[in-house]
Parts: C-alpha cells; structure tokens; sequence
C-alpha cells in the first residue's frame, strides 16, 4: 500500500458513499506476485497468461473398456455372426502401447490406455463375449483373476465406426494454447488444468491476510455463559466469515475491552500477519468509543503517512466510518460501526471491495441489477443519505426484510440483497423499480 495522502477534508465533512470508496481503492495496491505451489494457489489470482506446453491428451487414447480394433474387421458383426478375433494382449492405462494389432486381431484395452499400433476404433467390452464364448458380457474379469483375458479368442457382436470411442490426441488442448489467462481466480477446475498440464508451480498475487477485531467491553464469545448487560459478540465472527468469502485469509481476533492502550497495543501485535485491519465497534461520538481515541493520532508517533480519519458518510445505517494505514508498512486499517448490520454492510461495501484489489481482480464489486419493490407499503428514507435495506431477490423482484434497525441481525441473516434508496429520495412506492446489490 501507498503512503495515505493528505487529507484536506474537515472533520465536519460529510462523505458520501462513492467518496469514500474512491479514496479507499486510490489507497489500496494490489499485493506483489509471488511463486505459489499449485495447492497453496487456490484461490489465488494468475498474473501471467499459461500456455500448455503439452497436448492434452499427450496420445490417442480409449475412453472405454474394450477392445482395440481394426475397422473392416467387425464391420458386418452381428450377435448371430460375430467377429472372431485373436487377442494379442493387453493394454493398461501407463502402458506403452507397444502392441501391434493386425487383420484378424484384438487387443484388450483399459480405459485411459494409449491406443496401439494398427488399431483403428474401440469396441466396449459390453460388445463381446469377454473372451469367455458365452455371449454378452457386462464387464471385464480383473487380471488377477483370470490372466488369460488377455490371449485367446473374443467374439464382438456389433461393428465400430473408425476412432469410436478413442479420445484424440490434444482434442482438449494442444501445445502453445493459451490454458489460463492473467486475471483468472484459481479453483479447483483450474488447478487441474495446472496440474494436467504439468504445472508444479504458479505465480499469483496471494490471498490478503485479513486480521478482524472487534471492541467493547459488553462482548462475549459464543458458548460463555453472559453477565449482567454483555452481549454475544457475532461482529468479528461475521467479518471474519465475509472476508474470507470475499477471498482473504482472514484472522479473528477476540473482542478488545473499551481501553485505548489495549486496542492499540493488539492491533500493533497483529501487523505481523496483515495486509488489511479491521475493526468493528469505537467509531461514534460516545465517551467509550476508543478506536477514535486509539487510533485518531496513530500518525504522529508512526512513519510518515500512516494515520486514520474518522469521517462521517451520507449513508444508513453506517454514517460513522474510519479509514487509514497503521504501522511501519502502511498497512491499511478500515475502522466500522459497531450495530451487527451497520457493520456488515459497511464491509460489503468498502472492505470487500478493498480486499478484492489486494487480490488483482479488476471487477471488485457485488454485482446489482434493477428489480421492482414488493412491499406492503413505501419505503422511507432520510434525506441526504443513501440508505441500504435488506431484501429478498427473486425473480426481478426484491422485497424487504425486517425493518431499518441497525441490530437487527435476524432480518440481515435471512437477506440476499441490499435495496438502495439514493440520497434525494424520500419515499419508494411499491411497485418501483430500484437498484439492487446482489449478496450471494
């Protein structure tokens, strides 16, 4: 990350969504590539196009279990007149193919295994007698059981077409294609690719190291039992979820009590493992909101161009805000309220976006779409803000769900969607059409 750029702004300002996000991805840089083995990859993004340095598949090979033959051969089989013919032996998947099959000729073939010399399509071993004389069979005997599959006669009941059944060298990809272009996401479709193609290693930008903290002295981990006036802390379990489906490896941290030296002395700690900080909770006017009080002045005992700015956004629910870098390497810090939706919110709109381009990806959003509003009755939102309802999305359609409390996790849990309501609208009918971000 860059060093923070001054900021010119008061602290009386009031941001507005797209302004703050602005700032924030004009601050984030994409991590520096690395050489990855192909495992540690996943999830990784490719910053160099891959080109196949060998066909795939590498030889002709058969797609069944059968019999390798040569087209005139079984041509006129029948079940009452079949194709009589000698087996020469056998060909596994990993065998050399050393074979020859001439007129009049068979070789048992495995799935996988390269086709041999002379030999032209591939019957199915349904197609024969399996060498055993007794009519259709259903499957091949193992070899260990009955070495002699592998010699003597076999009876084919219908002819092949030429190259049935064989799959064509480099009828998946030929050598000097292009198997993966710079920009991709590395799954697990794609490690095949990797893998099939003999790659060992790849160089990506690595997944961002995510450390997730919350504050408040109110918080108790799920599973303790809770006290007078303390709370289940679900923030930093829900950031730490949501940073990690947006691709990050991210950390949680335990929920920091409501003091300054504390909270700073733990995020200090976690620099180490992070390419990105952040905290949930201490962010508002109120006396014990110590994440301003910690970290308001970071800038003045840090290197040149750290510090964090409280700002104040034209946006419910998560009008208060923190952004800045910490530490001697600028890492990047972004600061949320504390409500459970407030929170969440906030991360879909400025941290996933901010993860994503520590990742290379160019298209860091949610997706949105139009949909039209199904509601009992309109919608209400203050004005000068731009506010984020959660919805149901089905259909074109989006509904609401729960009401604009910024606690109401029940309602967050059951939502799909956000509805955006713009800064100069009051009232939605049901029945508008109005922009929605897609969650899943």
């Amino acid at each position: 990350m860059s060093s923070a750029a001054p900021r010119t702004t008061g602290q009386d300002h009031l941001w507005s969504v797209d302004e703050h996000l602005e700032d924030i991805l004009a601050t984030v840089r994409p991590l520096e590539p690395i050489e990855l083995q192909l495992l540690d990859a996943q999830g990784c993004v490719l910053v160099e196009d891959v080109t196949v340095p060998l066909s795939l598949p590498p030889f002709d090979n058969s797609s069944m279990d059968g019999y390798a033959v040569r087209v005139a051969d079984v041509g006129g089989a029948s079940e009452e007149f079949p194709a009589v013919l000698d087996v020469v032996g056998d060909v596994a998947a990993g065998g050399n193919g050393l074979l020859h099959v001439g007129p009049g000729q068979a070789a048992r073939i495995m799935t996988g295994a390269p086709l041999p010399d002379g030999a032209e399509t591939v019957v199915p071993v349904e197609w024969t007698d399996g060498g055993l004389g007794e009519g259709p069979v259903s499957g091949m005997r193992a070899r260990s059981l009955a070495p002699e599959g592998a010699s003597g006669l076999v009876r084919v009941y219908r002819p092949a077409e030429a190259r049935a059944h064989v799959r064509a060298k480099g009828s998946d990809v030929k050598a000097g294609d292009r198997a993966l272009e710079a920009g991709t996401v590395l799954g697990p479709p794609q490690i095949a690719l990797l893998a099939a193609i003999g790659r060992g290693t790849v160089r990506v930008r690595p997944r961002p190291r995510v450390v997730v903290l919350s504050t408040g002295s109110e918080l108790v981990p799920p599973g303790d039992a809770l006290g007078t006036g303390q709370i289940y802390d679900s923030n930093s379990f829900a950031l730490t979820a949501a940073a990690r489906d947006a691709g990050a490896i991210a950390y949680r941290v335990g929920a920091v009590a409501d003091d300054a030296e504390t909270l700073r002395s733990t995020i200090e700690d976690q620099l180490v493992r992070a390419d990105l900080v952040v905290t949930t909770g201490g962010v508002s006017v109120g006396a014990y909101d110590v994440v301003k009080e910690a970290l308001s002045h970071v800038g003045d005992e840090d290197e040149a161009g750290s510090g964090i700015e409280f700002r104040k956004l034209a946006m419910q629910p998560g009008k208060p805000q923190g952004f800045g870098s910490i530490g001697p390497d600028h890492t990047p810090l972004l600061a949320l309220p504390g409500n459970p939706v407030s929170s969440y919110v906030s991360f879909e709109l400025f941290v996933r976006p901010a993860i994503r381009t520590l990742m290379g990806l160019t298209d860091v959003h949610r997706p949105t779409t139009r949909a039209t509003l199904t509601a009992n009755k309109a919608l209400t939102s203050p004005k000068g803000r731009r506010q984020f309802l959660r919805g149901t999305y089905a259909d074109a359609a989006v509904r609401p769900v729960g009401g604009s409390g910024s606690h109401l996790v029940a309602a967050l849990a059951h939502a799909d969607a956000l509805i955006v309501v713009p800064e100069d609208v009051e009232s939605v009918e049901p029945g508008a059409e109005v922009e929605v971000v897609l969650l899943g």
